[in-house]
């Protein structure tokens, strides 16, 4: 299993992240940063594979994902 974390302040609400996430973890949130744009946030009850496809897809490196296997995330 694997968690991420999104840079709020950072994304731009694109939703490639969304569009590419197998596993249906990731939603655009319904509330606006101040820049005026609904940031990406992951789904609550759904799992995440760490397959980092929306690592990869994020144009503005918003995202990270931290696998529950590496140090000081068990």
């Amino acid at each position: 299993m694997a968690r991420i974390v999104i840079d709020a302040d950072r994304c731009t609400g694109c939703g490639l992240c969304v569009e590419f996430c197998p596993k249906k973890h990731l939603r655009l949130a319904k509330e606006l940063t101040p820049k005026g744009v609904h940031p990406a946030e992951p789904c609550e009850g759904t799992p995440c594979t760490g397959c980092k496809l929306c690592v990869l897809m994020c144009p503005a490196a918003a995202i990270s994902l931290y696998r529950d296997d590496e140090k000081g995330n068990r």
